[in-house]
């Protein structure tokens, strides 16, 4: 069987959008994409007013030698969620399949599968937010076209390990396709599912330089699958989906200095993490600091609204995650600056000394 089959029939039969840029390129005089001549005003729209390359090679062989995988495993697009959004389109059909997801976890999984129509099957993590395996395999149906698993897992932190993944993998053989986001796994000293995507063709993986890469705003995000997969979305990715300062911006993150500098902040991230958690876990009305691999810390408070409305109003904005299962006292903040960091616990620190005022304990 091959993972194809797992896909909609209409997807993989479908004459894809041709583009003028894919039809014709390497030419000295373009007349054939209807685009303006002359370039716009502004050192950054040099160039912009040509379409660009679908899937730049520049990009893509600097992303496959990051990933350690080779170009035609890759699909570059506007960040995860559109790599989500064109999994979701390819392989459900719209009232008859399903995916499965393990919440509390990342939202656009469920966001996508329900602008598709399609059904969400929820299995819920263990109360210590790991992977319940028996019962997740034990909702696979053959409407289960998707399996998505976070790790680190957003928005607890926790990670899945690489053993947990495979016996997955192995599970869903001819069943249904797994996701693995590893959207934050660069803070990780987890081992990436990278290192399974050639033994087994049913499996994808997410990545994205939003996150330790500081590229939030450029939205570039990759799928690493097996080729057919990733020749299968291309059919349906619109024609130029990556402009041409995104892809520059993301060139120049990739690039020795680029990675020297994201290896220097995610240490720091590292070492704040550490230094946050011990810090808020000292601080009266704070239940709980899940452990985080990620760059951010799930934190339990007594009364997490009053600390939420707190922190606005002094400017912090926070995460506020308790809508999510398991996480009802919880708030989600991201490791800043260590600036950063410390005015949000002085911040706490005074929300302590007021109550103790106000109790006359001062």
């Amino acid at each position: 069987m091959s993972v194809l089959d797992l896909a909609r029939p209409e997807i993989r039969t479908m004459q894809p959008y041709s583009s003028a840029r894919t039809e014709a390129s390497g030419g000295q005089v373009m007349l054939n994409a209807n685009e303006s001549a002359w370039e716009p005003t502004g050192e950054a729209g040099a160039g912009c007013n040509r379409y660009p390359d679908p899937q730049p090679q520049a990009l893509l062989q600097a992303l496959a030698m990051l990933y350690g995988i080779r170009t035609e495993q890759l699909l570059v697009g506007r960040g995860s969620d559109e790599a989500i959004d064109l999994l979701v389109r390819a392989f459900c059909r719209a009232g008859q399949d399903a995916i499965v997801i393990q919440p509390p976890t990342f939202g656009m999984y469920a966001v996508c599968a329900r602008i598709q129509n399609a059904v969400v099957i929820d299995v819920q993590l263990a109360d210590d937010f790991s992977l319940d395996i028996p019962a997740l395999l034990a909702a696979i149906t053959p409407a289960v076209k998707l399996v998505f698993l976070c790790t680190p897992n957003n928005p607890s932190g926790k990670s899945m390990s690489l053993a947990d993944i495979e016996q997955v993998a192995q599970a869903l053989v001819g069943k249904a396709l797994l996701v693995v986001d590893e959207a934050y796994i660069e803070f990780s000293d987890q081992t990436s599912a990278i290192e399974l995507i050639d033994r087994y063709e049913h499996l994808a993986v997410l990545r994205t330089l939003s996150k330790a890469w500081a590229l939030a705003g450029a939205r570039i995000g990759s799928l690493l699958a097996n080729p057919e997969v990733i020749a299968l979305l291309r059919r349906i990715m619109p024609p130029y989906p990556l402009p041409l300062p995104c892809v520059a911006a993301a060139l120049a993150a990739l690039s020795p200095s680029g990675q020297a500098a994201a290896s220097a902040h995610i240490q720091i991230v590292r070492e704040q993490r550490a230094f946050m958690r011990r810090s808020l876990a000292e601080l009266p009305g704070v239940r709980e600091v899940l452990s985080s691999d990620a760059n951010f810390l799930a934190v339990r408070f007594d009364d997490a609204g009053a600390v939420y409305q707190r922190l606005l109003q002094a400017g912090i904005v926070v995460r506020d995650v308790r809508r999510y299962p398991k996480l009802q006292d919880a708030l989600r903040i991201t490791i800043g600056t260590p600036d950063e960091n410390a005015k949000v616990l002085a911040i706490l620190k005074s929300m302590v000394d007021d109550r103790r005022f106000a109790d006359g304990s001062a």
